[in-house]
């Protein structure tokens, strides 16, 4: 008898616990959800969470806030989201700067395909190889040559080591056969603001973070490293078409929430996503800043994330990337 009233109190337990998940995904959100971008204020990442935060703020009824926490090529906020509680009310903005460092940092904290749950991309977007203004190159044909003139005296920013950027900053050295020495800051706005003043020469950074101090004259763009041109920079040929036949190379930025959150509750967040950049001022606004808009599911969004694991270790053993 003890051992059946034992299975019951077991069972109803397992059935309130069931409930008590269906309620909180039902009611989700009903406090505040911080999203943590792992890079400075300005950038491509800060720029996307804040305008997703926006839009459930007004479509929840609850804050959504947006925190920067930059710092060792992005891996900061990943693992300080990793280990926060698996309730969908602290966010990830990742990006593909979190599947390269998966392969190139020895003691990462954590793991990209075991410590999160893939909720949605929002979004990718294009690289450009973008230089000083002053710097006496028109072309990338013009800057190569300038560059391969003086092999260790020009340097590159970048948003991190091990970041997008990073990687496509030795791709490109390796491939072009230059020697451009690489410069890590803790975000893409504060290496922008050295490529103006002329502390850096050259970045390879995306569209939407660049495109401002382009089209103000204050830095020039030479090539896109994507296949195809962008929509948002249509006159800049890409790598592919000029000087390294094959270059591809995009920046994805997507949420992540800490693994074991509620499938539910990772549904809903990636539903509404997936709400939010296609209404059409959003895909309007993102078009118009060199992004396309995405808005996959989580599904999706793992399966791209493994995809990308396996490819970036093949690539980055060739150009033997790796951060300490």
């Amino acid at each position: 008898m003890t051992t059946i009233l034992k299975y019951v109190a077991a069972a109803a337990l397992a059935c309130c616990t069931t409930l008590s998940f269906a309620q909180t995904a039902a009611n989700f959100p009903n406090r505040n959800i911080r999203i943590l971008v792992p890079f400075a204020p300005g950038g491509s990442s800060d720029l996307l969470a804040r305008l997703v935060a926006q839009r459930m703020t007004a479509d929840w009824g609850q804050p959504v806030i947006v925190e920067n926490k930059p710092g060792a090529g992005a891996t900061l906020g990943a693992d300080q989201v990793a280990k926060s509680p698996a309730d969908g009310y602290t966010l990830l903005l990742a990006a593909t700067h979190h599947t390269i460092a998966q392969n190139v940092f020895k003691n990462l904290p954590y793991d990209i395909g075991r410590d999160f749950a893939p909720v949605s991309v929002i979004a990718l977007i294009p690289n450009m190889v973008v230089i000083n203004a002053k710097i006496p190159a028109n072309t990338i044909q013009e800057f190569v040559a300038l560059a391969k003139a003086q092999p260790g005296k020009l340097n590159y920013g970048s948003a991190g080591s091990g970041t997008a950027h990073h990687l496509i900053g030795e791709m490109f050295n390796l491939q072009a056969q230059t020697e451009i020495i690489h410069i890590p800051y803790k975000g893409s706005a504060p290496a922008i603001s050295d490529l103006v003043s002329g502390q850096v020469q050259l970045m390879f950074d995306t569209i939407t973070a660049g495109l401002p101090q382009v089209t103000a004259g204050k830095t020039r763009a030479l090539a896109v490293t994507t296949a195809k041109r962008s929509s948002a920079l249509p006159d800049v040929p890409t790598l592919n078409e000029t000087i390294l036949p094959g270059f591809d190379v995009g920046t994805w930025f997507g949420l992540l929430a800490p693994a074991k959150t509620p499938s539910d509750i990772v549904n809903k967040l990636s539903a509404e996503v997936t709400k939010i950049v296609n209404i059409p001022e959003v895909k309007n606004q993102l078009l118009a800043t060199g992004a396309e808009p995405v808005g996959n599911t989580s599904a999706e969004m793992s399966a791209q994330i493994k995809k990308e694991l396996a490819s970036f270790a093949a690539l980055l053993k060739q150009i033997k990337l790796t951060v300490e």
